[in-house]
Formats: structure tokens, sequence, C-alpha cells
């Protein structure tokens, strides 16, 4: 989502959040492809699975969409559609209707309005738009201070404010993130989808492609303090 536009020492700072992001990224895919090669018990595909916890909550009107793919499924609240990928929607497996019910979750919170959820939708546009021009704006702005300009200092405030628009949109994406997984393990074995053994199982997949969300959180955070840093270090 952002891109180092200036090296120096800061970028040490950096280096936490990019381990946790290669690791959390490793364990989402090897959770998920260990689950995938096991099948769930009562029959369930991942679109069968969705259908019926949408059913189930009165969102029988929810169509399902089949898209090409892995791991590209997702929640559309512009058109209020549910995309499963290729290793999902027509897959017997754990991983499968894990995945899927974990969507449904997303369904079920803007069925109902769910605060978190307005709030990061509405800051989808913005952040699509700071995200690029939040470090340009910043350094652009360390240029212009070490040339003696003095509106320079006010052009990197304004980047570090844009940067933390992108920090906010990591920060309410998490719990919505963790949210919809929950809801997701609730209805599950609520509505006999999977057993007790099985929730299990898919915990641990919710589990494994939460963390992708912790790690963008503090790969946002680190860039924060890095800006702040580059800044104390020019002075």
């Amino acid at each position: 989502m952002y891109f180092p536009y200036y090296f120096d020492w800061t970028m040490i700072i950096l280096i936490p959040a990019i381990v946790l992001s290669f690791w959390a990224q490793a364990k989402v895919s090897t959770t998920f492809s260990k689950y995938s090669q096991v099948r769930c018990s009562r029959g369930y595909t991942g679109a069968d699975a969705a259908r019926k916890m949408l059913n189930a909550n009165g969102l029988d009107s929810v169509p399902i969409y089949a898209i090409q793919g892995t791991l590209t499924d997702h929640f559309d609240p512009r058109n209020n559609s549910i995309s499963l990928s290729d290793p999902v929607v027509d897959e017997q497996s754990i991983s499968a209707i894990a995945v899927a019910c974990h969507e449904c979750g997303h369904a079920i919170q803007h069925n109902e309005g769910y605060s978190l959820l307005r709030l990061r939708d509405n800051l989808v546009p913005l952040v699509n738009i700071t995200s690029g021009f939040s470090w340009p704006v910043a350094i652009i702005g360390l240029i212009m201070m070490a040339s003696g300009y003095a509106f320079g200092g006010t052009l990197f405030n304004i980047g570090v404010i844009l940067f933390g628009l992108v920090v906010l949109f990591h920060l309410v994406t998490l719990p919505v993130e963790l949210n919809a997984s929950s809801r997701a393990l609730t209805q599950m074995i609520n509505l006999g989808i999977v057993n007790e053994e099985e929730q299990a199982a898919a915990k641990k997949v919710l589990s494994a492609a939460a963390m992708t969300y912790v790690a963008a959180l503090a790969t946002a955070i680190a860039n924060m303090l890095r800006l702040i840093a580059i800044r104390g270090n020019r002075r």
C-alpha cells in the first residue's frame, strides 16, 4: 500500500513489521493448505455453508458468486454480494467453509449496520488516495525544510496526517475482521455446519488469517514511526 521513498537508518524500524508480515503470510498459506485437505464431515462446500449461514440470518437475497484466484474471497458492500474463490466455493474442506462463513460474517455486519464496518467502508476511498500521496508530500516537506522554506514543516505535517488515515484504516479493520470470524465460528456450530472438533480446525484457519491484519497494522504503525523519526533525524 505504501512505497519507501526515502532510505536511511530509520529503515530498521520496519524490520520487525516486515518479519511479522512474512511470517503471517506463510502461516495463513500453510494453514489454509493443511485444512484444505480435511473434508467437512457433513459434506458442506464453501458455497453451501455460506448459503446456509446467510439464509439463517435473513439474508436470502445476498448472492454468492464464484471468482478466480486463491484467497480472493470477499464481501462487497457496494452490491451486497459475496464472492468465493476457486478453492472455496465448491470444495468440501474445513478451510473452504471457514473462509466462506467469515465472509458471511461481513454480510451480517453490513445488514446490522455494524459501526466499525461502516467506518472502514467510509475510509476506503480516502485511504486509496492518501496511501499514495502521504510519503511524497512528507519527503517534499523535508526537502523544503532543508532548503530553508518555512512551509516545508507544514507540508511534512500534512503528509503525516495523510498517513495517519492509513493507520486508522488498519486499526479499524482488525476488530472488523475479528468480529466477522467470531460470528462465523459461533454460527458454524449452531447451524450444524461443523462438529466441535472441526470448529477447532476452522478456528485455526481464521486465526491464521487474522494475523495478516495484525501484520498490516504493525507495518502501518512502523511506517508512521519511521516518518516521524526521519524528521527528527533531519533536525
